[in-house]
């Protein structure tokens, strides 16, 4: 299988729409996003979905992931297979996300720190466990080297068994690309890789 991996732009956002809404989460994944709730603080979330009609989230949820796109604000990697979006990364700056993030987990850093984060990983489920979220985690970690930064982190979730629907990737990924553990926070670790 030839995987091959195109960071975000929003000339890609067709690509990534079609991802998300024809191949993401069609095995009954308790998951349902456009990955968009990472990007946004307590407050962006509760002014965007404060007097939301729950029956309709999925539109709104689409429309903060346009604007978060075009913004260039969600950021990560589309994997493709003949064409196909078939899988996804949201990685990003660690400065990017909100300090007062929706979600309690310690994806934010100082710009000074220089460091990405890998946040999510989901993968059309036929194509699972082919290697797709190592060869976007692998481009993650070279661009990264590229532009500069320090470090990538990740944050997976402490596990004692496999899980179908592990977005932030399995801890035993993070090993074999080289991260190690640097925290623990709530059942949840923080896996650096360091680059310099």
């Amino acid at each position: 299988m030839n995987i091959a991996i195109k960071p975000l732009t929003p000339e890609l956002a067709g690509d990534y729409f079609d991802f998300f809404e024809n191949r993401a989460f069609t095995d009954n994944s308790p998951y349902r996003c456009y990955c968009q709730v990472f990007q946004m603080s307590k407050a962006e979330y509760g002014t965007a979905y404060g007097n939301t009609d729950w029956s309709d989230v999925g539109r709104s949820s689409r429309e903060i992931a346009e604007r978060q796109i075009e913004t260039g604000t969600l950021r990560g990697y589309l994997a493709y297979v003949d064409g196909l979006s078939i899988g996804w990364c949201n990685a990003n700056d660690r400065a990017n996300y909100p300090a007062e993030p929706q979600y309690d987990v310690p994806f934010h850093a100082s710009a000074e720190k220089r460091e990405k984060a890998v946040i999510c990983f989901e993968i059309a489920p036929e194509y699972r466990m082919k290697g797709v979220a190592t060869a976007l985690l692998q481009q993650v970690i070279a661009d990264a080297k590229a532009e500069g930064y320090t470090a990538v982190a990740g944050f997976p979730v402490m596990r004692g068994e496999r899980y179908e629907w592990d977005n932030p990737g399995p801890i035993r990924l993070y090993e074999k690309a080289g991260f190690v553990k640097v925290a623990e926070q709530d059942g949840r670790l923080v896996m650096k890789k360091e680059l310099l």
